[in-house]
């Protein structure tokens, strides 16, 4: 997943050690989310984010309709900024290779992002589907999901998910 040159996205700054944008930034990605809600609803439909998507990244439709649905995950056809603003620090830690970090800086939504079906476990299906996000390789996800299965049944539980971020340094170092 990379970024299209001179895209909005390509100006902003992520902190390397949080992988938050600066106020300054946010706000500027707030007046642009803005733009992008042309419903003025503070929502963004699955069509309206396929677009912007589409626009500043080289992801498939496969790819950002899956996008779509993991950030809508109370299922109302719509997402809110605060999963725009995941999305987007995601695509900048992708582009700037700050994947481990964030995975690191950010472990519970991690979790519930990768969490497709929420059953609050996350399985080989769901890793291999989603991979993509943090530019994880095959080998290295089947010995990141070996490490974190932690019950042997071969599925991550979010019960596990404190244990997740307590032992995030080791997923740190594993990536």
């Amino acid at each position: 997943m990379r970024l299209k040159p001179g895209c909005f996205l390509q100006f902003l700054y992520l902190d390397k050690i949080y992988c938050l944008l600066s106020v300054r930034n946010a706000r500027a990605l707030a007046e642009y989310f803005q733009l992008l809600d042309v419903h003025k609803k503070n929502t963004l439909n699955d069509l309206q984010l396929y677009h912007f998507l589409h626009y500043v990244t080289d992801l498939t439709k496969k790819q950002i309709m899956l996008v779509f649905d993991l950030l809508d995950w109370n299922a109302t056809g719509e997402i809110g900024f605060d999963e725009f603003y995941m999305l987007v620090c995601i695509l900048m830690a992708h582009e700037n290779h700050l994947e481990k970090q964030f995975i690191y800086q950010h472990s519970g939504p991690v979790f519930e992002l990768l969490d497709m079906d929420g059953g609050h476990t996350v399985g080989p299906r769901e890793f291999q589907a989603t991979r993509f996000l943090f530019n994880i390789k095959k080998q290295e996800l089947e010995k990141i999901f070996k490490d974190f299965d932690v019950s042997g049944d071969e599925i991550t539980s979010l019960e596990h998910c404190s244990w997740l971020q307590l032992h995030s340094e080791k997923l740190y170092v594993a990536l």
